[in-house]
């Protein structure tokens, strides 16, 4: 006598929606996402050009004061993370702009951040009581639940058009932009995110510009200094000293092979990352580099500071200009070439990989 046959997926279906009244499911259906093979991130490779977004950049300052915004910053969304502020899975990006009289008030948080200045000259911004004076290619860390503010002091003897990057005649009456980079989707991840605001506009300065510079910024460090976070005592990485250093580099042997001449920014108390949770790198690819491919598993957020190039992630090739940022998700396979002498800056989550025993490279 024949058996009736058993729908086994009606079956598993019914199962299924028994066990989600009780909140649960079946790993089993899930195996394959959760534990890939590999890598698969939603992240797309993606260009912000900085040419298309200036405009829109100059533009939100008329619409908004920096005191009003508190930041007034353009966030750079990932396409393939709608709704999500974010740039990779664990990164922030965005582009802040500041305008010749402005001050953005004081705060501090838990979240991470660094800054790497765009365009213009003259603006400052202070942490824990110092200040420090901002010039395109410099690099800057605010390290988690410090004092921070920035300030664009005015001139108005000597206007600027805010519309031309070029103006530079009056460095202290122009616009001042950075790219930001935050540790934000990580802090929401382990919902542990706190902030504060400063009860003035404007921190008191108690140290001079350079202070933290020629104390543990030129290979020497104060007898009596004990660290008393993960972060750098060096908040400040000037371009000028970055730049000689990759000229240098260069007139002293090969490039690499897939990263030209690269170099990683330190903590100078223990030769590790600036901050527990990002780290970043300069390179310098000199005209004709083209480079080997490469993949990494921390997702990573490249800024053109000079020059032009392309970038080919999985196959599709990019090219980007001055000023533009571009993003590689994690474990695309990508490879660099300069059609000029290029600076490249870049930062990942790769510290909080590192320290998990998770990353990888090929």
């Amino acid at each position: 006598m024949n058996q009736p046959a058993i729908d086994t997926k009606a079956h598993r279906d019914a199962f299924y929606r028994r066990i989600a009244k009780a909140n649960m499911t079946p790993l089993w259906e899930l195996m394959s996402s959760l534990v890939p093979h590999q890598p698969q991130s939603p992240c797309v490779p993606a260009i912000w050009r900085y040419s298309d977004v200036r405009p829109w950049l100059m533009e939100s300052g008329a619409l908004i004061s920096a005191k009003e915004a508190v930041r007034r910053v353009l966030v750079m969304e990932n396409p393939g993370l709608p709704q999500s502020s974010a740039i990779t899975q664990s990164i922030y990006a965005g582009l802040q702009l500041i305008l010749p009289g402005e001050v953005a008030p004081s705060h501090r948080h838990s979240q991470s951040a660094l800054r790497l200045i765009v365009e213009g000259s003259g603006a400052f911004t202070a942490v824990e009581g110092e200040r420090v004076t901002m010039h395109p290619g410099d690099f800057i860390i605010t390290p988690s639940w410090t004092w921070h503010d920035h300030g664009n002091p005015d001139d108005p003897s000597n206007p600027k058009d805010h519309n031309n990057p070029k103006d530079d005649n009056n460095p202290g009456a122009q616009p001042v932009v950075w790219l930001d980079g935050l540790d934000i989707p990580m802090v929401r991840f382990f919902d542990c995110g706190f902030a504060e605001d400063y009860p003035e506009e404007s921190q008191p300065v108690a140290r001079s510009d350079g202070d933290a510079q020629v104390r543990y910024g030129n290979n020497l460090m104060p007898i009596d200094f004990q660290p008393s976070t993960r972060a750098s005592p060096l908040f400040a990485y000037p371009y000028a000293r970055t730049r000689e250093t990759l000229h240098q580099l260069s007139e002293r042997g090969e490039p690499h092979a897939v990263h030209g001449y690269k170099m990683q920014f330190v903590n100078p108390a223990d030769g590790g990352y600036p901050m527990p949770t990002i780290a970043a790198f300069v390179q310098l690819l000199l005209k004709g580099f083209d480079g080997n491919a490469y993949r990494c598993t921390d997702g990573t957020v490249f800024h053109c500071i000079e020059g032009q190039g392309s970038v080919v992630i999985d196959d599709q090739p990019i090219a980007f200009a001055e000023h533009d940022t571009f993003v590689v998700p994690s474990w695309s396979a990508h490879r660099l070439q300069a059609n000029a002498d290029t600076v490249l800056f870049s930062f990942s989550d790769r510290p909080v990989q590192r320290a998990l025993g998770l990353w990888r490279e090929h």
